[in-house]
């Protein structure tokens, strides 16, 4: 991991290293650095803050994801994680504020789509290689899950 930057950033900080389902791990690292970093300096991580942090991160993480994935040899890495963490980052941003249960909720319901990959999210997990294709299929993911909030709210 500490051999380029990229990995570092990919692999969600050492998140994506866990040997136990590195996408949950990574998207508990996201849930945690969310709260953490919104409530320890809330005036720095505001939700235009954290807008941009997400656009740019997404951006950058499409350059990372690329030279990780070329770097081990695989396109889509089970250690990078960073796609999970910018698509969850999302998720949160237009949840919250939130209680605790509907965050877990969120958790909970981005996880199954990011795992399951229903259509169209197996498409495009399909479709896109390198760098874009890892980033993409998780905001695709991250849509679904917020399309299940929007509608759960709704009713």
């Amino acid at each position: 991991m500490l051999r380029h930057p990229a990995h570092v950033l990919a692999q969600g900080f050492g998140s994506g290293l866990s040997p136990i389902v590195p996408g949950t791990t990574g998207t508990l690292f996201a849930w945690l650095s969310f709260v953490v970093l919104s409530t320890r300096w809330p005036s720095l991580f505001t939700p235009m803050n954290w807008g941009i942090i997400i656009v740019v991160g997404y951006f950058i993480g499409v350059w990372a994801c690329e030279v990780t994935g070329k770097n081990l040899g695989v396109a889509d890495h089970g250690s990078m994680v960073w796609d999970e963490i910018i698509a969850f980052w999302m998720v949160l941003l237009l949840v919250t504020p939130a209680p605790l249960m509907t965050q877990f909720w969120a958790f909970i319901a981005f996880r199954f789509f990011d795992m399951v990959k229903p259509p169209p999210i197996g498409y495009f997990d399909r479709k896109f290689k390198g760098g874009f294709g890892v980033m993409f299929d998780d905001i695709v993911a991250a849509f679904f899950a917020l399309l299940v909030f929007a509608l759960w709210r709704i009713w």
